[in-house]
């Protein structure tokens, strides 16, 4: 474990136009994962670290790896595997961000779920970084489109989840095309058996960065309620009504559980979506995309289907059944409580299930405070609406819209308030933006009557 270094990016000796870029986005300090693992990244060691989503390890690797970019080469230096493609596209954002100290810089994702063509007209005119999920990149691999003969850096992003997913062959075939003398940096939220056995498969030597992200205590607040299983939805239902959260995580251990809860849910008026393997990829984008854009107001997820969500202000997580790993119990409640706020973790347990709750206990060193689902007081009545809506436009990234050209239409010409306009999300044919409920149907008749890029689009809201 190397000790903690100075928190200031500017002690990095960082190229001036990345420090500038830095400043720019609003990083003042580097986060323990930052201090920990950035100087080691810099030397050009190889660095297996324990970090989860939130923690900042996206800026670590990527300040790492656009240090090292020869800029006049056009060929892929830098490679990114991701186990979603909703991690992949958010990493991808954030590289381009990190990468705006210079216009010369391409970063290209490459996920399935999308057609090939696009990617390989891109991937022709050459690439500097590339983030991707595996299942693609051997594939490019395979027709001869993706080159990795001049990799300097190898990125595993959540290896822990790669490994969960299945995903050790394609990893193998992609490592195996790479150069033996390149940097390896391996990222995993949980240390398994695999991530230590794949650690000595493909690094050289690495450094080990565990960073302590347990939550400053009172910052969580953690109650288990006991209940019979078939009684779990009906105290799911209780708590949501009692509490009047605007967002909530609840999760489940399987698919047909997701999928069941969200339904029962929906039934007692609840806006309540699910997220699981079983989706189709277009289906998980809308459903990350409105509960990111809080136009729904409960996600229900497994681990993984859940994994490359960020969402800031969480104030509730449910577990509708507790995890069998404690270290992922840990992972499902530090998504509440981010960024010095407050958050609320409930979970639901079983007479039977005495063991997994001691476990976790023992995990997190202190026992969870019981509580009683009787003496929860219940409003009646139907629940709150979501706050906001998305509205899908017709248009995306192949008509050149930007957010700025959307923001511009309502703000501008539609008359309507900056603070009534939330996420502006672009894809390459489509585009969302989270509207304030209130004020939907002004901005849907706003960008159905004025022009965007000197056309007009088609509007609808996906929220039914």
């Amino acid at each position: 474990m190397m000790s903690v270094n100075p928190a200031e990016f500017s002690l990095l000796h960082l190229k001036p136009p990345m420090l500038k870029n830095l400043v720019s986005l609003g990083y003042a300090a580097m986060t323990p994962i930052q201090a920990h693992s950035l100087p080691l990244i810099l030397a050009g060691k190889d660095v297996i670290a324990r970090a989860k989503t939130g923690s900042g390890k996206t800026a670590a690797f990527g300040i790492g790896l656009l240090s090292r970019l020869e800029v006049s080469s056009r060929t892929v230096q830098g490679l990114v595997l991701c186990p979603t493609r909703e991690l992949a596209d958010q990493v991808g954002k954030e590289l381009r961000r990190l990468a705006r100290f210079t216009e010369n810089i391409k970063v290209l994702t490459l996920c399935g779920g999308v057609p090939f063509g696009p990617q390989l007209g891109s991937l022709e005119h050459g690439a500097h970084l590339v983030v991707g999920t595996p299942g693609r990149l051997l594939d490019h691999l395979r027709r001869g489109s993706l080159d990795l003969a001049g990799l300097k850096t190898l990125v595993l992003d959540e290896a822990d989840r790669m490994l969960d997913m299945g995903f050790q062959e394609e990893i193998g075939a992609l490592i195996a095309a790479a150069p033996l003398k390149r940097q390896t940096l391996l990222f995993s939220a949980t240390y398994p058996a695999g991530i230590a056995a794949m650690s000595a498969d493909i690094q050289h030597e690495p450094h080990e960065v565990s960073v302590d992200e347990t939550h400053d205590e009172g910052v969580i607040e953690q109650l288990l309620f006991e209940v019979d299983r078939d009684e779990r939805t009906a105290a799911v239902a209780r708590l949501l009504s009692h509490y009047h959260p605007e967002s909530t995580l609840v999760f489940c251990n399987t698919r047909a559980e997701c999928q069941e809860l969200a339904d029962d849910l929906t039934g007692l008026g609840f806006s309540a979506l699910a997220i699981h393997g079983d989706l189709e990829q277009r289906e998980r984008d809308q459903v990350l995309l409105r509960f990111a854009n809080r136009s729904v107001s409960l996600l229900v997820a497994t681990d993984v289907a859940a994994r490359g969500l960020d969402i800031k202000d969480l104030p509730l997580v449910i577990n509708y059944e507790l995890p069998r790993d404690p270290e992922i119990h840990i992972h499902r409640i530090g998504r509440t409580g981010r960024a010095g706020g407050q958050g609320l973790a409930l979970s639901l347990v079983t007479a039977q299930e005495g063991r997994r709750v001691q476990a976790i206990e023992n995990a997190l060193g202190s026992s969870i405070p019981r509580g009683n689902l009787d003496a929860l007081s219940v409003i009646p009545g139907r629940p709150a609406a979501p706050p906001m809506v998305t509205l899908c436009i017709d248009g995306g990234r192949r008509n050149k819209l930007r957010p700025g050209d959307i923001l511009g239409a309502l703000t501008g010409d539609g008359g309507m308030a900056g603070s009534e306009v939330g996420r502006i999300d672009i894809f390459d044919s489509q585009a969302y933006v989270a509207i304030v409920r209130s004020s939907a149907g002004q901005a849907m008749a706003c960008l159905g009557r004025n022009r965007i890029k000197g056309r007009f689009f088609k509007v609808r809201s996906i929220d039914g």
